[in-house]
Parts: C-alpha cells; structure tokens; sequence
C-alpha cells in the first residue's frame, strides 16, 4: 500500500520454476486489452468460492518496514509469536473476522519458501531465517480464533525504500538482474519482462501449495507510482526500455502506455486462475487505490488516476470477474469533497455487474498523536455508510497497528458501538 505520501491526496497518489496457468492467447494488439478468459465451466462456476455469509470486518498487517509486525527486526522467535497471539486476541476481542497478512513485500518472504529470501523485516538481515515459519504461526492462531487469514503480496516490488540490509545472493535482483530495474529509492521488477511475471505466479502457486490460507491479496502497487526529477521537476517515466523494444520486435501493435495495462491485466487474469485451480475456494481480493478512472468518476471527484500512472485497469478486471472481492483504499474523509467518500463507494458499485463483494478500505491508522488526526466518530460514521450503500458486505482497517493501539478509543468505540452484534 502507498503509505508515504497518504496525507497529500488532493492531487497525488496515496498509497520461476513451478508450472503456472497459460498466458492468454490473445496477440499482443488492441483486442487483448479488453480480453476475457474463455466462459468458465459449470463445475468451475460452482467452485467459486461464495461471498462470505457475515459482514466482513478485516484488518491488514502490513510487514513492510515493521508497520504492523513485528513490532521491529530482530526480535526473538518467542517474541514474534508471543506479538502474533497479542494481535489475533485484539483482532477477536474488537469484532474483527479476517486478518489480511502482508507475506511478501520486495520479492522476500515471511514464510519458508525455496523462491525467495527471507525477509529483512523479521530478523534485520534478508536471508537469515527467523527460527520457526512465521505464516504456519498465523494461520495456527488465527483457525484457534475462528479468523480468516488472507496471503498479502506485493506482485512487482523488489526492494522497499526502507530497507536496510544487504540484498540475499538468492534475491532475484540478483538472480536475474535483467528483469529488475531502479526506481527512485527503490527497485522493482519490470511488469514488461515475461519471466517477472512467471516468478511472481510461481511465488503464488508453491505457498497455496503448502498453505491452507483463506485468500489471496493484492493491493494497489503495479507499476510503481510515479516519481519526480528533483531538478526539473518533471516525471521520471518507469525505464522499461528493453522489455518495451523486445515487444515492439515481436511484432506488438499496442502503444506504450497500452501495452503496460496489458502486462498487468495478464498477471490479475492469470494469478485469479491460478489461486482456484491450485487451492479452489481460496478468495482473491484486490485492493486498488481509491478513485476509479477519469473516465467513470461521479461530478466533483478529481485527483490521481491508477489507470493512467499505475496501469493498472480495475474496472476491468471487476467486470470480467478477475477477483472475489474488491477492496478500494477510501482513504478520505467524508469532508473532502474531491474524494468524498459515499460517491466513490457508489462508483464502484456501479462499476461491479457480477456484483463481487466490495470490501472497503478504511484509513484507520490516520488516528494518531499529530494534529491532523482523525476521531474515531469518522471511521464509525464511514463503516455506517457502507453498511447503508453496501449491506452485507464488509470493510478492512489499515493498519492493525491503529486498534491494537486502541488510538484514541477506536478499538473501544468499535467493539461497544460499531461492532456489538458478532
């Protein structure tokens, strides 16, 4: 999730081995921008996991930079487990029902995996294992809790701004350098390099293997959002160069900007098939930024286009059923005219004809000690909203962090008012 320049949202963003489902068929022109997968079997159909038979009240762990947990790097095995049983108790004694655990943040892992280094976030050094399998604890506490726990992946970043220790000799960065490419302060493989994608789906498809996780859980990061020469002030474009050229030497008829939708579209398609045919019942969720596309956005709504700058073409993929349940980060208040928070929510449902479950992001760790702090009255008054425009649905709080925190009595206020009916 974009979480660095969240509070200046007006106008700017917010937040290989294993065998994987073929790529669509589809050329590489026009056509494949708004291709759908062929019509799903009966079976199939029947297959598909059912939306979720009570409100669903969820909250993200983020692992990136130690946002959620652990609490910090290099805390001992007992400490970390001891942190784990900590948040499921909050996370039931509050009302929630799921958890959405960040399990990859930079092509590393928060779980014993052959594909991927450990991720720096648990001990300080990518590479070193922590001691015990950090995902086998969650999902144990969380079936002792009756709670859903949901895989979080981060599909294309390579290595966080914040990270600190040196890069593992088994990271992919050095791996397969050519697929990796720099970025502001940060690395990230190239959603236009093929064998990027394979590996990001292979990652995929060896956890569900091994992992009986509720879901599968991407947010809002494809290409990377956009950053500024400092000098200029100008955007700095994503340097694809060479995966640009090997395509347009293939014969690709898409432009540019065309073609990096495409790459994008093709890896939701696909990691969507994949997560049913590997573990069927397993519920995809996708959790973009906040604003639809210009294109489809109510009077009044202005500001950051993911469509434009991140390729990333959501109302696409709800349309054509490339997941189970939407999560768009809402992350205003219901004050802020430009991103008002009921006439996005009902964009979205307007952009949703197979009617998939839309599970709203809340900004809930905007509930702090600063002078720009929200009151919890605003993230009750929003689950109210959603609930009226939206029932039987549900709603995930960013981040944990914030309710085991119980900032301000939001954890109180939930349990005793919003969430007194379990």
């Amino acid at each position: 999730m974009k979480r660095r320049h969240i509070l200046s949202l007006a106008s700017a963003p917010l937040l290989a081995a294993c065998a994987t489902p073929p790529a669509p068929t589809v050329p590489p022109g026009e056509a494949a921008l708004n291709a759908a997968p062929p019509a799903p079997s009966a079976s199939a159909v029947s297959a598909l996991p059912p939306p979720p038979p009570r409100e669903w009240r969820a909250a993200w762990i983020a692992t990136v930079a130690n946002i959620d947990w652990p609490s910090k790097p290099g805390l001992s095995a007992e400490t970390q487990q001891a942190e784990i049983r900590s948040l499921c108790d909050t996370a039931v004694s509050i009302g929630l029902n799921a958890l959405i655990l960040q399990v990859r943040t930079s092509n590393d892992a928060l779980y014993e995996s052959k594909l991927e280094p450990w991720s720096e976030y648990l001990t300080g050094t990518q590479g070193q294992h922590p001691g015990y399998d950090p995902l086998a604890v969650w999902l144990t506490e969380c079936r002792k809790r009756g709670l859903e726990l949901h895989a979080w992946f981060n599909p294309y970043r390579s290595r966080h701004s914040t990270a600190k220790s040196p890069l593992a000799d088994s990271h992919v960065s050095r791996t397969h350098p050519d697929w990796v490419k720099q970025y502001g302060d940060q690395l990230w493989m190239d959603p236009g390099e093929p064998q990027a994608a394979e590996h990001t789906l292979a990652v995929v498809r060896d956890l569900l293997s091994r992992y009986a996780v509720d879901g599968v859980h991407i947010d809002d990061y494809f290409y990377p959002y956009p950053i500024q020469d400092p000098a200029t002030k100008q955007e700095i474009d994503f340097p694809d160069e060479p995966s640009w050229q090997k395509y347009l030497a293939k014969g690709g008829s898409l432009g540019r900007h065309d073609w990096r939708r495409y790459n994008v579209n093709t890896l939701v398609q696909r990691l969507y098939a994949l997560a049913h045919e590997v573990r069927p019942g397993t519920r995809v969720g996708v959790s973009p930024f906040g604003m639809p596309k210009p294109a489809v956005r109510p009077p009044g709504i202005s500001g950051f286009s993911q469509y434009d700058k991140l390729y990333a073409d959501v109302e696409l993929w709800l349309r054509e059923g490339w997941m189970d349940y939407l999560a768009p980060q809402l992350y205003w208040p219901r004050a802020q005219t430009a991103q008002a928070f009921e006439p996005l929510l009902q964009a979205w449902r307007a952009q949703n004809p197979l009617g998939r479950p839309i599970h709203v992001g809340l900004f809930t760790s905007r509930i702090n000690d600063t002078d720009r702090s929200w009151q919890p009255d605003e993230v009750l008054a929003q689950i109210d909203i959603v609930r009226r425009v939206s029932p039987g649905s549900g709603h995930i709080h960013f981040s944990m962090a914030a309710l085991a925190q119980n900032r301000k009595g939001i954890a109180d206020a939930l349990r005793t008012q919003s969430y007194t009916v379990r």
